[in-house]
C-alpha cells in the first residue's frame, strides 16, 4: 500500500495539469452529490416544518352544493356540517384517526383588565389540538374535564396574549369575550404559519367546543351547525397515497382519494345526497399537499444525484485514462520487474491501488469541500420553507458506494493492461 501511494504521488507530480483535471472530475461529482441532495433534503424537512406548524395530515371538512339529484331531493342543494355528522364519522370510519367538530367566529370582542381587541374565536373538542398542533409555552391545554363541565375557559394566541396583556403573564388572568368572563389557562406558542382556513393561530382565541356552542352558535345558520369538521388519518391511510396516485389514469385534480371516498359515504344517508357526488362535501387534506411537494423535491434529489453520478463516472474515465498513460510510460519498469521476479498478480495489485488510491484522494476532498460548502452555507438565514444544508447518513452512503464502485472499475483495466504486458517486450519498449 505505501508502494501504491507513493508511486501515485510521483504520478501526479510528474503529470500535474493532467492529474489536477482528473482529480477535478471525481471531485466535482462528489461535491455535487453532497451539496445537490443537502438542499433537497433541506427544502424537504423546510416545507414538512411549516406544513406542521398547521397540523400533520390534517383533514378539513365542509358543507358543499350538490351536483346531482338523490332521494328526491334537488341539485344545487347547500349542505351543512352538523355535531352528529362528526359523531357518525367517528364510529363508522376506518381510516379517521381523530376527530372534532369546530365552531368558529370572528369579531368576537375580547377584553382583559390591560387592553381589548377584536377576535377570532374557535371552539373544539380536545383531539384538535394534536390534529393542529396547538402547543403552549405556557400553561395548559384544553380536556375532556373542560368539555363535559362546559369551562368557561381560553386559550390565547401568542399575538393575541401580547395585544390583551403585554408583556404580563395571562395564565389565571380574566376576560371578556362579548361581555362573558372566561379564564385564560394557556398561552401557545408562536407560531410560524404560512397556511390557514381563518387566520393564523397567533391572533387566535380557542375556547371548548360544547362551550363554544352554547355561547357564541353559529348565528347565520341553523342552530347546531358546525363551521368544519376536522379529521387526522391512520398513518397506513397516508402510506397508502402514493400508491393512489402512481395508479391515477388521469389528471391528479380528478383522483377520488379513498379519505374523502370514505366520508362522502358515510355522511351520504344522513344528509340525502348521492355518494359519488364529489360536490357534495369539500375536503383539504393537507397530506396531499405533503406528497405532491415531496414528489416534487424527490425527483429533483433524484436528478442532481444522477447529474452527481454521471460527473463522477466521467471523472472515473479521466482516471482510468490517466492510469493507462502511466502503464505506458512505465512499461519499461513492468519489464525490469517482471524480469526480476514480480508475479502478474503483484503487478496488477500494484496499479490497482495506485488508481483506487487517485480515486479515493480526489473523493475524499471532494467530501471535505462538500461538508465545507454546506457549513458556510448554514451560517446564512433561512425562509421558512428551507432547513438549511441538511447532509443525511443516505447521502453519504450514495456517495462512497459510488466512488467504490467507480474506483474500482476505472482501476481494473489499466492494472489488467500491466499485469498482462509481456517481460521481452516491456524490456524492448522504447520511448
Amino acid at each position: 500500500m505505501r508502494e501504491a501511494i507513493v508511486q501515485s504521488f510521483d504520478n501526479l507530480r510528474a503529470n500535474k495539469l493532467r492529474s489536477f483535471l482528473t482529480m477535478f472530475g471525481i471531485l466535482w461529482g462528489i461535491v455535487s452529490i453532497v451539496v445537490l441532495s443537502a438542499m433537497g433534503e433541506g427544502f424537504r424537512r423546510g416545507n414538512d416544518k411549516v406544513l406542521n406548524e398547521f397540523g400533520k395530515n390534517v383533514g378539513i371538512i365542509w358543507g358543499g352544493r350538490t351536483s346531482m339529484q338523490a332521494g328526491g331531493e334537488r341539485a344545487g342543494r347547500q349542505l351543512f356540517l352538523t355535531l352528529e355528522d362528526a359523531r357518525t364519522i367517528e364510529r363508522e370510519s376506518t381510516r379517521v384517526r381523530l376527530i372534532s367538530p369546530e365552531i368558529n367566529r370572528g369579531g368576537i370582542q375580547a377584553k382583559s383588565r390591560y387592553n381589548a381587541a377584536s377576535a377570532g374565536l374557535h371552539g373544539f373538542e380536545p383531539p384538535y389540538q394534536e390534529i393542529r398542533t396547538i402547543e403552549l409555552d405556557a400553561g395548559r391545554l384544553l380536556n375532556w374535564e373542560d368539555e363535559r363541565q362546559r369551562h368557561r375557559v381560553a386559550l390565547v394566541g401568542s399575538d393575541m396574549a401580547k395585544q390583551l396583556f403585554g408583556t404580563r403573564y395571562p395564565i389565571g388572568e380574566t376576560i371578556l369575550l362579548n361581555g362573558l368572563s372566561y379564564t385564560v389557562v394557556g398561552r401557545l406558542r408562536e407560531k410560524n404559519q404560512d397556511s390557514s382556513y381563518s387566520g393564523p393561530d397567533n391572533t387566535k382565541i380557542f375556547v371548548p367546543f360544547a362551550t363554544m356552542a352554547r355561547d357564541f352558535p353559529r348565528t347565520d345558520r341553523d342552530p347546531g351547525t358546525l363551521s368544519q369538521i376536522l379529521v387526522s388519518p391512520h398513518d397506513w391511510v397516508v402510506a397508502e397515497l402514493p400508491s393512489v396516485m402512481a395508479a391515477r389514469t388521469g389528471r391528479l385534480e380528478d383522483v377520488d382519494w379513498p379519505l374523502e371516498r370514505e366520508i362522502r359515504h358515510i355522511l351520504a344517508p344522513r344528509m340525502g345526497f348521492d355518494p359519488e357526488d364529489r360536490e357534495a362535501l369539500a375536503m383539504w387534506d393537507t397530506s396531499l399537499s405533503t406528497l405532491v411537494f415531496g414528489r416534487i423535491v424527490g425527483n429533483m434529489r433524484d436528478f442532481f444525484t444522477l447529474v452527481g453520478i454521471v460527473t463522477l463516472a466521467l471523472g472515473g474515465v479521466g482516471v482510468m485514462n490517466i492510469m493507462l498513460i502511466a502503464v505506458k510510460d512505465r512499461t519499461r519498469e513492468i519489464g525490469v520487474r517482471k524480469a526480476l521476479g514480480a508475479t502478474t498478480r503483484a503487478i496488477q495489485r500494484q496499479f490497482f491501488l495506485e488508481g483506487f488510491f487517485l480515486t479515493a484522494m480526489s473523493g475524499g476532498a471532494g467530501l471535505l469541500i462538500g461538508y465545507g460548502f454546506c457549513a458556510l452555507i448554514n451560517l446564512a438565514p433561512f425562509p421558512d420553507r428551507f432547513a438549511g444544508m441538511i447532509i443525511t447518513p443516505s447521502t453519504l452512503a450514495v456517495a462512497m458506494s459510488t466512488l467504490l464502485v467507480i474506483g474500482v472499475a476505472t482501476s481494473m483495466l489499466p492494472a489488467r493492461r500491466a499485469a498482462q504486458l509481456p517481460p521481452t517486450e516491456a524490456l524492448r519498449y522504447e520511448m
